[in-house]
């Protein structure tokens, strides 16, 4: 149960995230760099964050749930990286250290996500593993590519 409130935490954060960031991002004309730098470490910390501490204190759970081996020190790993990409994120906002540094911590976690996907694609196909977490990450990670295209595409363009 405690694993399907995070799971369900993790998609209610980052859909708020990108409503009010879309909103703040077109308050006044349009500021993708004000609209990234209040998504990126919300969406940041609600996915990876959230996966990080759920891989770590939950890890015999979280692997069941996803149809993968119990106590593989991958997943540890894992955890850990998704626990890096959202404490990086948090202290560049509150350092304030500006929108090369955000940029780079979401195209890290996003290169990340993105082979995770493809990773659980191919689980999916190759194992049948259908399991509910492990067959979404694929559509997240485009709906999260998708989602984040515009404000970082109209962001680098005015660097």
């Amino acid at each position: 149960m405690l694993l399907r409130i995070l799971d369900l935490l993790r998609i209610v954060i980052t859909c708020a995230a990108f409503f009010i960031g879309y909103s703040i991002g077109f308050a006044n004309g349009y500021n993708p760099e004000v609209q990234l730098h209040f998504m990126i470490p919300i969406v940041i910390a609600a996915i990876a964050g959230l996966s990080g501490l759920e891989g770590l204190l939950f890890s015999d759970m979280t692997a069941e749930i996803k149809g993968f081996e119990k106590g593989s020190n991958y997943q540890k790993q894992s955890a850990i990286a998704m626990l890096s990409y959202a404490v990086t994120a948090t202290i560049i906002y509150f350092c304030n250290w500006g929108i090369k540094a955000e940029l780079t911590v979401f195209f890290a976690f996003i290169f990340f996500f993105f082979f995770s996907g493809i990773n659980h694609a191919v689980d999916a196909v190759k194992n049948k593993n259908y399991k509910w977490q492990n067959i979404n990450r694929p559509f997240i990670t485009l709906t999260l590519i998708a989602g984040f295209f515009y404000p970082v595409y109209m962001a680098l363009k005015n660097l």
